[in-house]
């Protein structure tokens, strides 16, 4: 089935849910909704949800992240954007959740919801109950001559340490699929992850400055995040 058909069938609804997340409820979010999405060129099914992403990577209040995992490499189509570190991060997620396996597609709303990724009401509907839950943390993310300053702080103070970690990403590439499952496909994709590290632990106390260099051109996101990988209690994106 095309994406095309997918969204005017599964995705009709979830489509025109699109538009409750421009509410003021959502706007007015301190920390966007973070969607990530583990998805492969070499993966048959993901096509559809890729076309959704896309769908979500525009919308305001949500923060869309695309992890590529390599797992599906040996079909055929290497995934160009794919690293074995983000196949890692889809591990700790399903360890955190006692699950015995990994998938694509497969979306993680704010570190806590695993959804599948052919299922975008399912998605909406956890991004809507996210976006409604008021935030913990405040985070402010500047960018000047001597690199970024990040500051956090919790209220009341957290009782399970933290990680800051610095996200880029590319936000648009092409794709001619030439071998394998999705062979003759050519698909945009949007909000690609190149990197994404941590940068440095934060018990959760008391607030936290960090003053950091902010190589490369690409677009960056901070994350504070629980460890684990546990929830994600708040993100800040910068363009440019």
């Amino acid at each position: 089935m095309t994406a095309a058909a997918w969204l005017g069938r599964a995705g009709c609804a979830a489509l025109v849910a699109l538009g409750a997340l421009t509410a003021p409820a959502a706007l007015a979010q301190q920390a966007p909704v973070v969607v990530e999405l583990f998805t492969s060129q070499g993966c048959i099914a993901c096509p559809p949800a890729d076309a959704f992403f896309a769908e979500l990577a525009d919308q305001p209040g949500v923060i869309a992240l695309a992890l590529h995992v390599d797992y599906w490499d040996y079909l055929g189509w290497e995934d160009s954007f794919a690293a074995p570190a983000f196949t890692q991060r889809q591990k700790r997620y399903a360890r955190a959740a006692s699950a015995r396996m990994i998938y694509t597609p497969q979306v993680i709303v704010n570190g806590q919801d695993r959804v599948e990724g052919t299922r975008p009401q399912a998605i909406i509907d956890s991004i809507t109950a996210r976006a409604a839950t008021p935030p913990r943390v405040t985070l402010s993310v500047t960018s000047g001559a001597g690199g970024l300053v990040i500051d956090v702080d919790a209220d009341p103070p957290l009782d399970k340490a933290a990680v800051i970690q610095l996200v880029r990403y590319h936000p648009e590439e092409t794709v001619e699929i030439e071998r394998g499952e999705n062979a003759g496909q050519t698909i945009t994709y949007r909000n690609i992850v190149t990197d994404w590290r941590p940068i440095a632990d934060w018990p959760g106390q008391a607030p936290l400055r960090i003053e950091t260099p902010d190589p490369g051109a690409d677009p960056l996101v901070v994350i504070v995040q629980q460890a684990g990988p546990g929830p994600i209690l708040a993100a800040a994106r910068l363009d440019d």
